[in-house]
């Protein structure tokens, strides 16, 4: 599945300089060169803006239909 700009993606590793976990859900805000690599926003359940980080594609996967939500409360370092 082609992943496109504001299709919500899931992280399959940790970004630690980020502060994100894999399994953190973002939003797909630019694709860089043709897909290669993404810029994500990830928000709180609230709505608080938390990070926007470049991704390579590699590191992500489209949202699944048997995906559900988990809670994690962020730990600021």
């Amino acid at each position: 599945m082609k992943i496109k700009e504001h299709d919500c993606v899931v992280l399959t590793r940790d970004l630690p300089d980020e502060n994100l976990k894999a399994g953190d859900v973002g939003a797909v805000v630019h694709i860089h060169k043709g897909g290669m690599a993404y810029e994500v926003e990830f928000v709180t359940l609230t709505g608080k803006t938390i990070a926007v980080a470049t991704v390579e594609a590699s590191n992500l996967r489209p949202v699944g239909q048997r995906d559900i939500n988990h809670v994690r409360e962020l730990v600021v370092a």
